[in-house]
């Protein structure tokens, strides 16, 4: 069995495949060696000692392959303790029918270890049976029926073997497929990520220095000539990167908002709690949305995070209560952020609030926009405020 790129993948399948198998095959030998040993009328001792091995050995090998699943790289040494085991089975059972159930397991655990290269231990397993047959033939001259089915089961050995290779190689296709996706998904959201900071620094301190930048080339030419302009453009610079650092901490305390690693319902609880604890304000967080795509989970914390900041500057309010849900149809996720305060007059053009200075609702609505949804902004004075964002979703989240 060869490994993937990762050393990872095919140990843990084959490891696990191989368990299947040998749980399997100790039940179903243990069950034929018991309804033998119910039967038997000379010697039973033997069926006796045949279970307490099966079961011995049995969970010897899926202790191993659990505890050290790697130990399936080297199926050499597997696979010659089977054949021990093999030959300790057909003494036991006399060549019996828990014989040839122990040989289709060993037949199918080579089929996990080896995949197709285990074709001369089928062939040699089969010859094997055959040979068991022939004696049982010429010792106990069944009649046809049973002759039939115990010709048949050195076959179903090898089937046996050969379905365990297949399912084999498909799960290990399937694994190597998921961790593909694993692993482009990642470079996806850190691409997304890299690209998102691009324009939060872009959009606030990038301008802020650009400014500051401007003001400093004029600064020297106006200081004898123009002592006035320089002093004002010296407080601009001033201002500048005061306004520069701020929107670095704010940025920065964004970045913080939200750890995609971590469940979204816990990154809107601890948001809820640090404001209440802030404010004193009683603010509950109500989430049914167990996962989402990085850039919407990211915008929507942000956009609850400057919805709260909002309701602490203007609101007056005693409860908040902030929820995220999905639509009746799971198309799209909606945020709800809700509060009891004092309310206002909302404008119909959202420019008009820009114009007064109030740019929270204005940069909650740009980045709903940029992750396709849209804002609506419920309110009246004196009955509270709700702000409504819905996101289109590309496929259905639970």
């Amino acid at each position: 069995m060869t490994e993937t790129a990762d050393g990872r993948v095919e140990p843990v399948v084959a490891a696990a495949l191989g368990r299947a198998v040998l749980l399997g095959r100790a039940l179903v030998t243990v069950a034929t060696a018991a309804a033998g040993l119910a039967v038997a009328d000379d010697r039973p001792y033997r069926l006796v000692v045949l279970i307490v091995v099966l079961v011995v050995a049995s969970a010897a090998q899926i202790a191993v392959l659990t505890r050290w699943p790697r130990v399936v790289a080297h199926p050499v040494a597997i696979l010659a303790a089977e054949a021990v085991l093999l030959f300790a089975v057909l003494a036991l059972s006399r060549g019996g029918v828990p014989y040839f159930v122990h040989a289709a397991g060993s037949a199918a655990l080579a089929g996990v270890l080896l995949g197709a290269a285990a074709w001369p231990l089928w062939t040699a397993q089969a010859a094997q049976g055959y040979a068991v047959c022939v004696t049982i033939l010429r010792e106990t001259r069944p009649d046809a029926a049973v002759a039939v089915y115990l010709v048949a089961a050195p076959v179903a050995g090898v089937l046996a073997g050969v379905a365990a290779a297949i399912a084999a190689r498909a799960l290990i296709r399937q694994m190597r497929l998921n961790v593909m996706r694993v692993a482009i998904a990642q470079r996806d959201a850190a691409a997304l990520e890299r690209a998102r900071l691009a324009r939060e620094l872009h959009d606030s301190v990038a301008k802020t220095l650009r400014g500051m930048s401007l003001a400093a080339v004029a600064l020297p030419g106006s200081v004898r000539r123009q002592p006035a302009l320089a002093e004002q453009l010296a407080g601009a610079i001033s201002e500048g990167a005061a306004a520069a650092s701020l929107q670095a901490r704010e940025l920065l305390e964004g970045l913080r908002l939200d750890s995609p690693d971590e469940a979204l319902e816990v990154t809107l609880d601890r948001l809820c709690g640090r404001f209440s604890a802030r404010t004193g304000i009683d603010t509950s967080a109500q989430v049914h949305v167990t996962d989402l795509p990085v850039p919407v989970r990211y915008e929507l914390t942000r956009i609850a995070h400057e919805a709260l900041t909002n309701i602490e500057r203007h609101a007056n309010a005693g409860r908040v209560t902030v929820t995220l849900a999905l639509t009746r149809r799971g198309r799209a996720v909606t945020l709800t952020v809700r509060d009891d305060g004092d309310g206002f007059t909302m404008p119909a053009d959202l420019l008009t609030l820009q114009d007064l200075g109030h740019h929270g609702i204005v940069g909650m609505a740009e980045r709903a926009r940029t992750i396709g949804g849209g804002l609506e902004v419920v309110t009246r004075p004196g009955r509270g405020t709700s702000v409504h964002v819905q996101v289109p979703l590309a496929g259905s989240t639970t």
